[in-house]
This record gives C-alpha cells, sequence and structure tokens, in this order.
C-alpha cells in the first residue's frame, strides 16, 4: 500500500494487484477535509486492504460520499465493503448503473464473460444497500461542493467529479502512466464503445475552468486542457487508422493496426519507454480498444 500526497488534502491510493503489470494502473482517489473525506472509485474487492489501511494511516474518520466514475469491476467492485468501517457514507452512481450495484449478479456475469480471468482476480462485486447508494447532480460538502457530470464514452454509465477546479476524470480521456519526460496517453475504448457520444462528453468538458485532471488509470496532470484536447485527437486518430484498415485494406487486422497505431499516434510515442510488464499490460488493452472502435465503426456501417 503506497499513499502519494498531491495536496494537503488530496491523495492518491495504489491499489497494485497480484498481475503482471499491473502496477501504477489502479487507483483511488482521497480528498480530505479535516478527518472527513470522500473517496473517487475505491477499486476492486481485492485490493480494498490497501484502501483501508491508508484510509486509517491518514487518519479518516468519516467518509461522507464515496463518487463512483462508472461500475465496472476495477473502479467499483469492493466499493460496498467500505460500509463496514464507514456506515454513514453515501454512493453516488450513474443511475444506469445502480441497480447494478444494489444487484450486482448480472455485472459479475457479464464480468465473466467479457473480461476472461481477471474477475476472479479482482474478487466478486460487494452489494450496495438501496438506501446508501444514489445520483445526485450537485453535492454540498464543507471541503467544497461537487459537481457531478455525466460523461459517457468509456461506458454509457459513467460520470465525473469537480471539487472546485480539480477534476475527477475516472477514464472519459483515457489511460496514462507516469513518465518523467513525455506523456503517454491511451484510449480507454471498450466493445460496446460509441464514438458519436464519447466525442460529445469530451467536447461538453473542454469548456471547464479546471486546474488539475486526475486519471482513474494513472495519477494526475496540471494540463486539464491539453489532456482532453489531445484525448479528442487521440480519437480520431484511432478512428482514422481502424477506417483505413477496413475501408482501404480489407482487413482488421488488430495487431497490424497497432503497429500502425505506434507509428502515427504522438501520444502513444512513449509506449516503448513503459517497463516491459506495463507494455505487454498495455498491448493488451490497446487490442481491446481498437476492437470497441472498430466494432462501433462495423456498427456504422450497417
Amino acid at each position: 500500500m503506497a499513499i502519494h500526497r498531491y495536496a494537503d488534502n488530496l491523495y492518491l491510493i495504489d491499489l497494485d494487484q497480484p498481475l503482471r503489470g499491473f502496477h501504477h494502473f489502479i487507483s483511488s482517489w482521497v480528498f480530505m477535509n479535516g478527518d472527513r473525506a470522500i473517496i473517487v472509485d475505491p477499486g476492486p474487492r481485492s485490493s480494498i486492504h490497501h484502501l483501508r489501511a491508508a484510509l486509517r494511516e491518514l487518519p479518516i474518520k468519516t467518509v461522507d460520499y464515496i463518487l463512483l466514475t462508472h461500475i465496472h469491476m476495477d473502479h467499483a467492485g469492493g466499493a460496498g465493503l467500505l460500509l463496514q468501517d464507514y456506515p454513514e457514507a453515501v454512493f453516488i452512481c450513474h443511475p444506469a448503473g445502480i441497480r447494478h450495484m444494489i444487484d450486482p449478479r448480472h455485472l459479475w456475469e457479464s464480468s465473466k464473460k467479457v473480461l476472461g480471468p481477471l474477475p476472479d482476480i479482482y474478487g466478486s462485486i460487494e452489494a450496495i444497500p438501496e438506501d446508501r447508494i444514489d445520483y445526485r447532480e450537485n453535492l454540498s460538502w464543507k471541503g467544497g461542493d461537487i459537481e457531478v457530470f455525466e460523461t459517457p464514452g468509456h461506458a454509457t454509465h459513467h460520470l465525473s467529479f469537480t471539487i472546485g477546479d480539480l477534476f475527477f476524470a475516472g477514464e472519459i480521456a483515457g489511460v496514462t502512466y507516469p513518465l518523467d519526460q513525455g506523456l503517454y496517453l491511451r484510449p480507454a475504448t471498450p466493445p460496446l464503445y460509441d464514438y458519436t457520444t464519447h466525442s460529445a462528453s469530451l467536447k461538453r468538458i473542454s469548456g471547464l475552468r479546471l486546474s488539475s485532471y486526475l486519471f482513474g488509470h494513472y495519477g494526475m496532470s496540471l494540463d486539464p486542457a491539453g489532456i482532453i484536447a489531445e484525448s479528442r485527437r487521440q480519437l480520431d486518430r484511432w478512428m482514422n487508422i481502424i477506417t483505413v484498415h477496413i475501408e482501404r485494406r480489407g482487413d482488421a487486422d488488430q495487431e497490424d493496426i497497432f503497429r500502425d497505431i505506434l507509428k502515427i499516434d504522438p501520444a502513444m510515442a512513449q509506449y516503448r519507454r513503459l517497463p516491459g510488464d506495463v507494455q505487454d499490460r498495455e498491448h493488451d488493452f490497446s487490442i481491446n480498444a481498437i476492437r470497441g472502435i472498430r466494432m462501433s465503426l462495423e456498427r456504422q456501417a450497417v
């Protein structure tokens, strides 16, 4: 368990998984006011003990809100377990995700079909009692008002949050990895992805006045406008590259597409500087992102 302090009241908690390359990937954000806190994306069951230990160390006595950017297992699977320590907490979730967190049986089964062995490593999804989960557009809190934005794209049930000029982004602008120089950025566009919806969400948040962009995966940028603008450009690049493969070359070989992306997309230029195990992880997630865009294009063509 590692706690990274970004400001007097802002912390990132590492939620490393027992998987090769799954370090500096999953994390939870903690925003404090005295001994009270808000948590963004508590992560899967498999690492909830890391988060609990961090909350005790900070130390936090009361958790007022637990904000779920979306209900994928790596962001929300272990969330309900925190009620054992913080029974007063209220979960904020997209309306389309609430029923799945109250009764996660369908979410668990669909996750197993889509994610292969990952669900067994992340652990089962903990149900949240109906009276502890809600959706609100604005929340008043002593540490600063919280504004809730519906930002579908990575998922139809995706939310982003602001506290002051901090932007808790989930995966709306993709995934990054901390490097001493340069930016590595990859889109998070899994199957069932819809480009038009995603593009509209990015355009919507591009008008916000922000100081910091807080990734779900992983870390923080002090250039929110730059991250959002680059994510929009990157999506267009990937769409164009995949379209060329489908329309001009008559194929959609995902490994060939990935090789072209590494040649053409400057936001992926740092891929070779990632640690070897992280490269393997990012290769697999990139192939899944390519598959999501390709399926989106094929649906449009029907």
